[in-house]
């Protein structure tokens, strides 16, 4: 039987070389799901949503079933464009910079390497954020 909040390992596979290839990233359990930091701040956080037990993730991302949601950070300017699309965008109310995304077997994972990168570069000390080569605007 799986904890509430297990990531699909085949997500992990491809969320882990993205965030710990970054400066001075570390992962961790989340209080459910997994999370990547800098320092004390998530830059990303990845969980299965049980509406039956994270029903404001279950409502922000308006989803009914259990589904794997990445949460990050995003320029705010970008977050409306990103939004604007649609799915598999959505806007959590817990910050004007968090974005949060549907994962799937549709899920680029290109843009959700340049979108974590980003989330990174938002949080990063000014002196490891040099060190990142910048990300292109996110495709949407």
């Amino acid at each position: 039987m799986t904890e509430r909040g297990d990531v699909p390992p085949q997500v992990l596979d491809r969320l882990r070389p993205i965030c710990l290839g970054l400066p001075e990233t570390y992962e961790e359990s989340a209080w459910v799901g997994t999370r990547w930091r800098i320092r004390k701040r998530t830059f990303a956080h990845v969980l299965t949503v049980d509406p039956d037990h994270q029903a404001a993730h279950a409502r922000a991302a308006d989803v009914d079933r259990p589904t794997c949601l990445l949460i990050f950070r995003s320029p705010p300017d970008e977050i409306a464009g990103l939004v604007a699309s649609g799915r598999p965008f959505y806007k959590p109310e817990w910050g004007p910079t968090v974005l949060g995304m549907v994962v799937d077997d549709d899920t680029g994972w290109d843009e959700v390497a340049e979108l974590l990168t980003e989330s990174y570069l938002l949080l990063a000390p000014k002196r490891l954020a040099a060190l990142v080569d910048q990300p292109g605007p996110p495709v949407g």
